[in-house]
């Protein structure tokens, strides 16, 4: 907790549950002249009065956290930068964020709405045969079932639970469950499982022969996988299309691949069970590579379950996950925690998981920094798979794995680096048109809502506010 002063949130949190001061203060244990000073500021809320306002009225510690004020601070700048606003600090972000957190998450909702109706107005306008006005870029599908899955801190406590249940009464355990799921669902579903030579698809479930088809040309923690996802529809899908519905998506497609996704998510939980895996991965000091050896998957695997692990109770550390190809294309990203993957503006090169393609299979580290001053710690590293035949092209992506950099000494790979040298990181943004940094050499783009301006007298351009 660096930012201490929260009398807003916690006046707030009074006035929301019709407490008066004085309760307030005595369970507390101080005086009212006492709290009166740390909701106007004038002190700072403690970690040791946060435990006892969570021990005497409930009160979730989330509310009063820096990663929660780093997450509105973050789509609070969006919001307003679509909307074409004059350029905003984020000094002065961070106080609206800080003090004002309610206001700040209805101007995001507001947003949000309203990229809901350009939607709904660009898809009518495509059905009419009329050119659409409006220059806001709809949200795809797949932003959307994203957005369901930062939402949730990409942690789904439901699947997860059934999955923890799954493997165990299955009698599962590390590097043997692809036998295990095979059994399973022979005995539980009668279902056969067949590695066919002839099979394109990594899966096939044919319903009326009860037979599913896994290709030969994965390994086995993928075929594992595989098997898993089958058992997402068989076992989950009750709890899969209750989290569909209540996500209130209306169009087909976005419900398809929102099944998808948490389909995939149930399976990720089955091969790498809750709790085990945050034990050996704090055993393990997080070290990607022994945690794939240990369970008998890959490193993407690992990787995209590390960033899951943000059960109440029993809390990981906060990761965000990214996968891109060589053009910068992001296919996956996935953030358990405050940092924020920009919708608009691409993604920076100065990030550690491009400069992975020239150095394929190593695992490279970072300390960056983003334009807010937050600094993180980044692993990278490439995966794919080679081509399948002569003259046909193989698979090829970069995985990024991030937290923030005071989580960074629990991890295998601070070792070596100096993490208190703020200094020594690499400045970086979450994509040129969001990016505040004006004297960036890589800069592609201005920021939203400025223009370029050129000095011929020197080589860098420099980014100044758009007259109104």
């Amino acid at each position: 907790m660096s930012k201490t002063f929260m009398g807003v949130r916690l006046r707030r949190l009074r006035e929301e549950r019709s407490l008066t001061q004085t309760a307030v203060a005595q369970a507390l244990g101080i005086s009212n002249s006492y709290l009166s000073q740390i909701e106007q500021n004038q002190r700072p809320l403690t970690v040791p009065l946060l435990l006892k306002l969570n021990a005497a009225f409930g009160v979730d510690v989330q509310l009063f956290s820096e990663d929660e004020e780093g997450r509105l601070i973050s789509d609070v700048r969006e919001a307003l930068g679509e909307g074409g606003a004059e350029h905003i600090s984020t000094a002065e972000l961070r106080e609206l964020a800080l003090n004002m957190p309610a206001v700040g998450r209805a101007l995001v909702a507001l947003h949000r709405k309203s990229r809901r109706s350009a939607d709904r107005a660009e898809a009518m306008a495509l059905r009419l045969g009329e050119e659409f006005a409006d220059d806001t870029p709809a949200r795809m599908p797949f932003e959307q079932v994203r957005d369901f899955f930062y939402s949730r801190r990409n942690h789904v406590a439901e699947l997860d639970e059934a999955a923890e249940r799954l493997y165990a009464a299955a009698g599962l355990t590390p590097r043997q469950v692809r036998p295990g799921l095979a059994a399973w669902l022979a005995q539980r579903h009668g279902v056969r499982v067949v590695v066919d030579e002839g099979e394109e698809a990594q899966r096939r479930f044919d319903v009326v022969n009860r037979t599913l088809h896994v290709s030969p040309f994965t390994k086995q923690g993928q075929q594992a996988f595989q098997m898993a996802m089958q058992l997402a529809y068989l076992e989950a899908g009750a709890a899969i299309e209750t989290l569909i519905d209540g996500a209130g998506f209306d169009d087909r497609e976005t419900r398809d691949l929102l099944r998808i996704g948490l389909a995939q998510y149930f399976a990720g939980a089955v091969l790498l069970p809750y709790r085990d895996f945050l034990q050996q991965a704090e055993t393990f000091a997080y070290d990607i590579v022994r945690l794939g050896r240990h369970f008998g998957v890959g490193f993407e695997t690992v990787c995209h379950r590390l960033s899951t692990l943000q059960r109440p109770g029993a809390l990981g550390v906060p990761f965000f996950f990214v996968r891109v190809d060589r053009a910068g294309n992001i296919s996956k990203r996935q953030s358990a925690t405050d940092f924020h993957f920009s919708r608009v503006g691409g993604s920076c090169p100065l990030w550690n998981v491009y400069e992975a393609f020239a150095q394929p299979g190593r695992v490279l580290t970072q300390m960056a920094q983003m334009p807010d001053g937050r600094t993180y710690l980044w692993i990278a590293r490439t995966v794919g798979s080679p081509s399948p035949a002569f003259g046909a092209p193989g698979k090829s992506f970069a995985i990024g794995l991030g937290c923030d950099i005071r989580h960074a000494s629990r991890l295998v790979y601070s070792q070596g680096l100096d993490l208190s040298d703020i200094a020594a990181a690499t400045p970086i943004g979450a994509g040129c048109k969001v990016c505040e940094r004006p004297a960036c050499p890589q800069r592609a783009f201005p920021p939203i809502g400025r223009a370029l301006v050129i000095d011929p007298n020197r080589s860098a351009a420099t980014p100044y506010p758009t007259a109104a």
